[in-house]
């Protein structure tokens, strides 16, 4: 990949970063064809650790390592292994694909086993790299023409046939770790036209073949001793393979249907189900609160005779010359606000592209591509509403404010991730990103992101701060004692039940693909499960702002985004039980690694549910004041 260091403005860093980014395109639109004895390229990606099918199994590490790791000795091309084009999300999320000498022509199946190269000779302290891989049960990964190879499973309550992405790297069912060195290569093509073939399914059958390595070739069919590793002297290991076509009536277009399998369809149905309920519930509390209790309220505020004496104010009213004061540290909430609006429009654009197909599961690190050209591009937005935020609150340091908006996220996340790459490196993981991709996020946060930031500052701040419906008091006036439950970190879990409670079950979707290298597709439900969490979200933090309105505490600006925010202290406990049940995780590595990336999912869960609460409540309490009459 070509980089480019004397970058004139943003547009030149655009350019840049769209040459490193390859194009997505809908599934089923840029078939390869292939003729008779064309050859066929196998690429090779990093060893994940995989979870087994036993459902107890739990996942031992999150260190990816390079298939050309000196310690695992595999054969390699006679020139050398080269790299291959990858986008940008495929780099961060650890793709590390090359070629491979495996040679392979379309419909020219192997009768017998080929040696894939002379034995190698692999030495003690490799063999302890390697059967500790297996105890973790890492798994192989190779491309051919785009599909992942896998292996066939059944899913024992559906019944259905599917491919399981990725193979074993050897065996421990007998507590001895045995390397699987021969691979049964089945590769599935379809026929469209006389002559034209396609590839359509890629399965492989691996299995540990011991014995003698030094005969010039093995039989393919023998059934004989594991390949036990030595860890006290050096082990002769040769891989062979042997590949046979399978004719397919399944289309090009369709070919990834086989690996995107839904072990229980309708766990996803009782999950948007559930959160249905719980939205219907809550805006029927809502509705309840808001168009009788209030509207009774402002019917009996606005029916008293101002020729009697002075009334005496009670509840949410008594609070109309505060409730707009100024609340503390105005400029950060701004800024979590603007941050909170930048990743929510994010979200929303990238699954909108999911949805509709564009990100083809082909195209591998698609997903994390958009979502970081959308971050970059929707800066404007975040500065925009931080900006608006900020003048609404009383704040005067606009251009302090604009330069904080566009800097305090992205440092912290980029901190964190440094600081993740950095104990990836010391692990040796082919997972740590290359320094050319972080200064390219570098130059487009400087290039792109900070300048549109900036410019939807300005634009904010022309159009001024919201208006208020009442004027503020000079003297802020006492706050009584409130009940438990309205204490800001009480309101925060107690509201952050619901919104957790709508997508807990997507949750341990999310968390699988994150962690355990497993493809998420299910993107209707995901959309429909953002959507009422959205609305769930605004819906409660209404609720609770309007309890502490009557309980007359009027610095609810704080209170709201934290009450919004609160699912992300449930997911936070989510993920570690998640870490207790689905993991066991040995490496100090893997165990920074997981809690860095948790942190960061529980922050940005945070700022995206705190800012939807702010903003829903900021509403609601405008429309609530403005809709009395204030003496």
């Amino acid at each position: 990949m070509k980089e480019r260091h004397n970058l004139l403005g943003s547009t030149l860093a655009l350019l840049i970063f769209v040459a490193k980014v390859n194009a997505f395109y809908l599934p089923g639109a840029a078939p390869h064809n292939y003729e008779l004895g064309e050859r066929v390229d196998l690429f090779v990606n990093a060893l994940t650790p995989m979870l087994s099918g036993n459902v107890d199994s739990k996942l031992k590490s999150l260190i990816n390592y390079d298939y050309y790791h000196p310690a695992f000795h595999f054969c390699q091309p006679e020139s050398g292994p080269k790299s291959q084009p990858e986008s940008l999300g495929s780099i961060l999320f650890g793709d590390r694909i090359f070629d491979s000498p495996y040679d392979i022509k379309m419909l020219e199946a192997n009768a017998t086993c080929r040696t894939l190269c002379n034995p190698i000779q692999v030495p003690p302290e490799d063999a302890k790299f390697i059967n500790d891989r297996i105890r973790e049960d890492y798994a192989l990964n190779w491309l051919i023409d785009g599909l992942p190879a896998a292996e066939m499973k059944k899913d024992l309550k559906t019944g259905d046939i599917f491919f399981d992405i990725g193979f074993n790297l050897g065996n421990d069912d007998d507590e001895i770790p045995s390397l699987n060195n021969h691979y049964e290569i089945v590769l599935r093509y379809h026929e469209p036209s006389p002559g034209v073939y396609r590839v359509v399914g890629v399965l492989v059958w691996p299995s540990s073949r011991g014995g003698s390595q030094d005969t010039d070739r093995l039989d393919c069919g023998g059934e004989g001793p594991p390949l036990l590793l030595s860890e006290t002297q050096s082990t002769t290991v040769r891989y062979t393979y042997r590949v046979t076509w399978d004719r397919s009536d399944t289309p090009w277009a369709t070919r990834w249907d086989n690996y995107l399998h839904i072990f229980d369809p309708r766990i996803h149905w009782f999950s948007l189900i559930n959160s249905i309920v719980i939205v219907v519930f809550l805006c029927v509390m809502v509705g309840m609160i808001l168009l009788r209790t209030v509207t009774r309220d402002i019917s009996r505020y606005n029916a008293i005779d101002l020729s009697e004496d002075v009334q005496e104010d009670w509840g949410w009213k008594l609070v109309h010359g505060e409730v707009f004061r100024t609340p503390r540290f105005p400029m950060l909430l701004a800024i979590m606000v603007g941050n909170g609006a930048q990743l929510c429009a994010m979200c929303s654009v990238t699954l909108v592209f999911a949805l509709l197909g564009f990100l083809s599961p082909s195209n591998r690190g698609s997903l994390a591509t958009v979502m970081m050209v959308c971050w970059s591009l929707f800066g404007g937005i975040g500065g925009y509403y931080s900006s608006r935020v900020f003048a609404s609150l009383g704040g005067a340091d606009h251009r302090k404010n604009a330069f904080l908006t566009a800097t305090v996220l992205p440092t912290f996340v980029f901190i964190v991730i440094f600081l993740l790459n950095f104990f990836l490196l010391v692990a040796g993981s082919s997972g740590a990103v290359p320094f050319t991709t972080m200064l390219l996020i570098v130059l487009m946060w400087f290039g792109i992101s900070a300048p549109l930031s900036v410019s939807g500052s300005y634009i904010g701040l022309r159009q001024g701060s919201v208006s208020h419906p009442v004027r503020v008091n000079q003297i802020p006036r006492q706050i009584p004692p409130k009940p438990r439950y309205l204490q800001p970190w009480a309101s925060a879990l107690l509201a952050g039940i619901l919104p957790f409670g709508a997508a807990f079950v997507e949750l341990y979707f999310i968390m699988s693909s994150l962690f355990a290298s497993r493809a998420y597709y299910a993107f209707g439900f995901l959309m429909l499960t953002a959507g009422v969490v959205a609305l769930t979200t605004g819906m409660v933090t209404i609720l609770f702002t309007y309890f502490v309105l009557c309980a007359e505490e009027y610095r609810w600006h704080w209170r709201a985004f934290l009450t919004g925010g609160g699912s992300a202290f449930w997911i936070l406990a989510y993920g570690l039980f998640y870490w207790a049940s689905r993991l066991s995780l040995d490496s100090f590595s893997s165990v920074a690694l997981y809690l860095g990336y948790l942190l960061l999912l529980c922050l940005f869960d945070f700022l995206v549910t705190g800012t939807i609460g702010f903003l829903a409540s900021y509403w609601a309490v405008r429309r609530l004041y403005s809709a009395i009459r204030v003496d």
